[in-house]
This record gives structure tokens, sequence and C-alpha cells, in this order.
């Protein structure tokens, strides 16, 4: 990543709604120069501290948490919002790759996560804008045959539970003709990121496990049989070290980072809009499309639409990038052709080559946990939840992932590679629509 490219999408995360809205910012405590524990975490986003919280929450409360920028700073902190089911990885693919039943476990790993963030919402009273209102997939295409299919697929492979929704009671619901039939995910959710992983960081401090934030880490070296890790003026012994930095970890030269393509993408939330809106949209859907590079949008509480969509490899102009959001936008919502963007920011998702989590041990007692890509709510959490349980109980589920681990993307010719995929993909929905 490039230090223009990585100036703008840190400015970005000042300037999105996450965080204007949010209530409480965290604040942690000054960090001590030395200190020793048993797990040092490194990244404080929805990764690194689902990890902490399962470690915690089965008693092992011996953990410390360092972060570069400040919790939520990367895509935890900057996405859409949605919680639902899945990998980056299509279900039908990993049944190719895994079989039925080992894609059925590892699937129900993600909706078991969607439950334990509503858990968890519950339990520690987390104020960030939960709404359990299911999330609607949106056919671009007419084709209900095709629809039908993945929702029995889902349904009876899968053990998810989707509903088909008609284009004439969709078209009810959501106020354009853009769309045909739907699917729609009755167990998902969706909320405030930032607020959530902010709740999270304050749980584990009171519990007393430290978040240290502004310690960005310069190297980790072994330390005998511990490993040394320098954070800033903070130098942390730890026997065992997890890297859960996604996107953003091309700072630390470490060996997840050539298994991850940084891939920009693009959200902005609307001026309010109390009288239109609710006549738009009216159920509290999140809502995304079939194309490969599709739009996702949901109503906010104060009465603004968040939109998002596009992705890129190259170095964004923020301006061109808002006037083609709106231009989405109102290709499905002609009547919001003039409404003002008040925010608008970008992030990096991280992308590894098989669309799958990568989670083990690089070394011994050194772990890593990243690759989310763009469908990373609740993966982060089953993943994170799976290797606290793979540190204090020794559960050796996260094998399940070892066909998917540390491979390189080829750095620049990995991104151009992706960036040509992603031209190709999306002329091919083009050719697709029967609007265009």
């Amino acid at each position: 990543m490039t230090d223009k490219l990585a100036a703008i999408i840190n400015a970005d995360q000042a300037n999105s709604w996450y965080r204007h809205s949010l209530e409480t910012a965290f604040s942690s405590t000054s960090a001590p120069v030395n200190t020793q524990t048993k797990v040092c975490v490194v990244g404080a986003g929805f990764a690194g501290l689902a990890a902490a919280t399962g470690l915690h929450e089965r008693g092992f409360d011996d953990v410390v948490v360092v972060e570069a920028g400040e919790v939520g700073h990367g895509a935890s902190g900057r996405n859409g919002g949605f919680i639902f089911g899945g990998y980056s990885l299509s279900p039908q693919a990993l049944v190719r790759q895994q079989g039925v039943f080992r894609a059925r476990e590892m699937y129900q790993l993600t909706t078991t996560a969607v439950e334990l963030i509503r858990q968890r919402v519950a339990q520690y009273q987390l104020d960030c804008q939960f709404h359990d209102a299911g999330v609607m997939l949106a056919d671009w295409f007419d084709r209900p045959d095709k629809l039908h299919k993945e929702m029995q697929f889902m349904n009876q492979s899968m053990g998810a539970n989707w509903e088909f929704v008609p284009r004439s009671q969709l078209c009810r619901q959501l106020e354009t003709d853009r769309y045909y039939d739907g699917l729609l995910e009755t167990d998902a959710a969706h909320f405030h990121p930032l607020a959530y992983a902010t709740g999270l960081a304050k749980v584990l401090d009171n519990a007393g496990i430290p978040v240290w934030q502004h310690c960005p880490v310069t190297s980790i070296q072994r330390d005998g049989n511990r490993w040394c890790v320098k954070a800033g003026e903070v130098e942390v012994i730890a026997d065992q070290v997890v890297l859960a930095c996604g996107g953003y970890q091309q700072i630390l030269k470490a060996k997840p980072r050539q298994a991850i393509l940084p891939i920009s993408t693009y959200i902005m939330v609307t001026e309010r809009l109390p009288e239109l809106l609710p006549k738009l949209i009216r159920p509290a859907w999140a809502v995304y499309d079939t194309r490969f590079a599709f739009d996702y949008y949901r109503p906010l509480p104060d009465q603004r639409l968040l939109w998002g969509g596009r992705i890129t490899v190259r170095d964004p102009d923020v301006k061109t990038i808002e006037k083609r959001l709106r231009a989405d936008m109102a290709r499905v919502f002609p009547a919001l052709a003039n409404v003002k963007a008040d925010y608008v920011w970008s992030g990096l998702m991280g992308y590894p080559r098989h669309e799958m989590p990568m989670i083990g041990e690089s070394e011994p007692g050194l772990w890593h946990l990243t690759g989310f890509g763009g469908h990373g709510v609740a993966p982060t959490t089953a993943i994170g939840d799976l290797l606290a349980a793979a540190i204090s109980e020794n559960d050796k589920r996260y094998q399940w992932f070892k066909q998917y681990d540390l491979k390189s993307v080829f750095g620049a010719a990995g991104l151009i590679a992706a960036q040509l995929n992603y031209w190709y993909l999306q002329t091919r929905d083009y050719w697709r629509d029967p609007q265009r």
C-alpha cells in the first residue's frame, strides 16, 4: 500500500458517520513500558477483540491487546454493519472443497457467531444500534428458479433459515422496480460496528484485560521460549502472540502480510431523510444484491441511508467515489438522485487468494487470525472464538481451516490480477442485466 493511499484511508476513518455518531469513544489507560502476559493480541478489530473476549469468557484473563491506531480503526469500524452467516467463499464452493458435512460445520460456525454477537450485545448491554431485522438478498437478474435452488441448498445443506420473497411483495417493501425476487435471511441483523467494537474493548478493560491504543508493533522476536513484542514505547513479553490485523497489517513485516490483498471499498451516508426514507425502504432490513460488485445499504436510526459498494486496488479519489455511489443509489431509488451525502469514507478489506479466513500457528506460539475479506462481521467472531478455544482448551477445530493457510498473493501482481478479475466480473454482470 502506498503512503498516499494509507494517508487517505486513515483520514477517511475520522470522516465516517460511525466516528461522528459514536456517543462514547474508548479511552485506554497508559501502557507500561514493560509488561509480561500469557497472550498478547495484536489488533483491536473484531478478530482480535473476539479472541480476547473468548479467552475472558473461558476464565483466561492474562491477556493484553495492543492496537496501532484506535479500537476498530480498520475494517471493523468502517464496514456496512451486516451480521449474517457465511464467508467470502461461497457455500457451494465450500461444499466442493470440503464435502457437505464439514462445509455445514464450518458454515454453522458463522451462524453460531451471529447468535454469539446477539448474546454479547444483550449480556454486556452494548449500545450499538442492534437491529434484529434480517438481511435481504435482492435479485438483480430475474432468476426465480436460481433463487429457489439457492434457498433450498442453504436451508437443507447449510442449516440456514432463508425465505423466498416474490417480486410483488419485495416491491411493496422497497420502492423500486430495479429488483426481481429476493431471499430474506431471517436470523441476520445489522448494527453500528464501531460502537460494538468500542463496547467490547470496554468490557475487556473493565475485566482487567487492557486494550492499549496507539501502540504500533514494530517487531516480534523470540525471547527464549517466549515472544517479545515491541509496540511503540511498549515491550510485551508473552507466551503466545495473536496477529489479528486484517488489511492494515502491511505496516507489520510478518508472514500473514504476504497472504493478504488490501482491497479498498467505499461507503457514504446521506443527509437526514425523515419523510422520504420510510416511503422507499419500509422494513428495517439491510439489503444487498446478487451481482459480484453489489450495492449494500441499510436505513440508520437518525433517518439517514447508509450506502456502500465499489471495490478497487487503486488510490481512491473520494469525490469521484461519492459521485459513483450516488449514481448507484439513484439507479435503484431515482427519488434519491438529488440527496446530499454528508459522510463518505473508504477502508481496506484483507482478501486471501482462497477467500477463506486464515487461522493457525506460523511458529509455535505465534498465531495468525486474518483474511476475512468483505464478509467479516460473523466470521471474525467465529474464528476469534475458535482461536480462544484453541489456546485455552486445546480445541483442535481450528485445524478445519488448515487447507486455507498463508498463501502468497504475489504483491503488486496479485493486486493487478484482482482488479482485472473485478472488471471481468463487473462486465459479465452488465451483460446479464435484463434492464441494461
